[in-house]
């Protein structure tokens, strides 16, 4: 097995071939470049070739048209004939088309298996930057997380985080004595942004069963790594949750991957492709995060690649790790991209054949400048190179064939069906039912006492629909008067109670008090 990978020519003519080290494949890389310079090529390349070295890759599928990575190449390509004119120039021999092992992945379920977390494994930081909140609204994600574990509340989808915060607001009085202020304001505004969410489909990315970093980990029959592919073309029209899942997936598999080394090869490259929606208006603690994971992630065999159109979309502290550049052509059109491009120029070691900043704003397309880590991590000299051309389908599958590949994938059927189990959502509704009768049997008990002014007191707690009555003595059953002798004095009776019978009243009574 070679201990480099093959990507193209370099020196005079693209005579020399350039590689890249496998040993220092983990010590992370940038593929940057503008829009039509070649970095899908690119980056197809490198992948081609970890797969073909045993290493699993996962990457995201931006534009839709990483899926060819699953078919081989055919002669019948309009580019036929320039892929093979240009194998021949940087003397690549063995070049032939070829498919590769590719498993994809989908977080809506549309174009890949299903890809879930749950809310717990997320954790309060990469939440909040889902959600864009604010300091006190983090606070409030963090009561929720604490009291999750104290209360055995598990978080495992977003109607758990929402029935959590529910419960939150109707004891928010206690909770405040305990963790600082709880408003319901505060706890709207999450409730609102969650909402906004499971609009968006972000719903689908929690729940279980929960991905198995061990499922994109693999290899096939033939040992070749498994490319695992990302349907992000949906995603892209919510960046921040392809952010937060991408960067969550990094968390996990820093905390769960053991210490290796330096390996000879990587156990796992990342290929983060529209890096720059990582660090947009990102918070300095996730920044920080993202600086950590990138620092750290390496002993573990996980190499990290960004992909993004300029350099100066990655900050500078996590730019300082990436050792293995492929540098794309820049434009240069104003102030700005003239000072860009200088800055990007000098991150590199001199070639004293050429000017650096000169020839990436020169290089065509299918053409990098490239500096690979050497011997014991000493950055290579700066190369223009021509990349070789990919042995995999340069475009996407068609629907049928993607189909057909996720049939046979032995990951068909394992996270296809939501499972539902007993969690936050199921637990208090289970109480909030459970208090709402015991309040009812209260109630009926209490309204069957005998004492006339406890039942008053039951009755008149709450409106039940009907007609309470005031008396406490029961009442009697008024009967209809019979004969004429009855009906006769019940008209007397009526008239005596109406106008004229109150002026008879006043007249015998005036007359009576009169004579005294």
């Amino acid at each position: 097995m070679t201990s480099e990978l093959f990507i193209g020519g370099g020196g005079d003519e693209y005579a020399v071939k350039q590689g890249l080290g496998l040993k220092y494949a983990n010590r992370h890389g940038l593929i940057a470049g503008a829009t039509g310079t070649g970095k899908t090529v690119t980056l197809q390349i490198l992948a081609e070739g970890f797969s073909n070295a045993g290493v699993p890759v996962f990457l995201s599928d931006v534009k839709g048209d990483l899926s060819g990575l699953a078919k081989s190449g055919s002669a019948d390509h309009k580019l036929h004939d320039a892929f093979m004119k240009r194998a021949g120039i940087i003397g690549f021999d063995d070049y032939t088309y070829d498919k590769f092992p590719v498993t994809f992945w989908d977080l809506f379920g549309e174009q890949g298996h299903p890809v879930r977390t749950t809310v717990a494994e997320m954790g309060p930081l990469l939440l909040a930057r889902l959600l864009e909140l604010s300091e006190a609204q983090e606070g409030i994600i963090n009561i929720a997380f604490r009291l999750s574990d104290e209360e055995g509340l598990p978080l495992l989808d977003l109607k758990d985080l929402q029935a959590l915060l529910v419960w939150i607001g109707e004891h928010a009085k206690e909770l405040s004595l305990r963790y600082g202020n709880v408003s319901s304001s505060s706890i709207g505004a999450i409730q609102r942004r969650l909402l906004v969410l499971e609009n968006q489909g972000g719903n689908s990315l929690f729940g279980e069963p929960a991905l198995e970093l061990s499922d994109i980990i693999r290899t096939d029959a033939d040992g070749r790594g498994v490319i695992n592919l990302l349907a992000a073309d949906q995603l892209m029209a919510s960046p921040g949750l392809y952010a937060t899942f991408l960067l969550w997936l990094l968390s996990e598999l820093f905390e769960e991957l053991p210490e290796v080394g330096n390996p000879d090869k990587p156990k796992l490259v990342f290929f983060f492709d529209e890096a720059h929606l990582l660090f947009d208006d990102a918070p300095k603690a996730l920044v920080n995060k993202v600086e950590q994971v990138a620092r750290l992630i390496r002993s573990k065999g996980v190499g990290i690649y960004f992909i993004t159109q300029n350099p100066a979309d990655v900050p500078d502290d996590i730019l300082g790790q990436l050792g293995n550049r492929f540098q794309h052509a820049l434009r240069a059109f104003t102030a700005k991209d003239r000072k860009e491009l200088r800055l990007a120029a000098e991150t590199y070691r001199e070639n004293p054949r050429f000017d650096t900043e000169e020839a990436i704003r020169e290089v065509g397309v299918g053409e990098a400048v490239t500096s690979m880590l050497q011997k014991k991590g000493v950055p290579g000299i700066v190369e223009r190179t021509l990349i070789r051309p990919p042995s995999s389908q340069l475009g996407p599958i068609t629907k049928g064939e993607r189909a057909d590949i996720m049939g046979m994938s032995p990951m068909s059927g394992k996270y296809d069906e939501t499972l539902d189990r007993k969690s936050a959502f199921e637990i208090l509704s289970k109480r909030a039912e459970a208090a709402a009768h015991e309040a009812e049997q209260a109630e009926a008990k209490a309204e069957e006492e005998e004492h006339p002014a406890i039942r008053e007191f039951n009755a008149g707690r709450r409106y039940d629909g009907t007609r309470v009555s005031r008396s406490t003595s029961r009442p009697t059953r008024k009967r209809k008067p019979d004969g004429l002798g009855a009906a006769v004095a019940s008209v007397i009776l009526k008239e005596l109670k109406g106008t004229t019978g109150r002026r008879i009243v006043r007249g015998i009574l005036g007359g009576l008090f009169k004579g005294r």
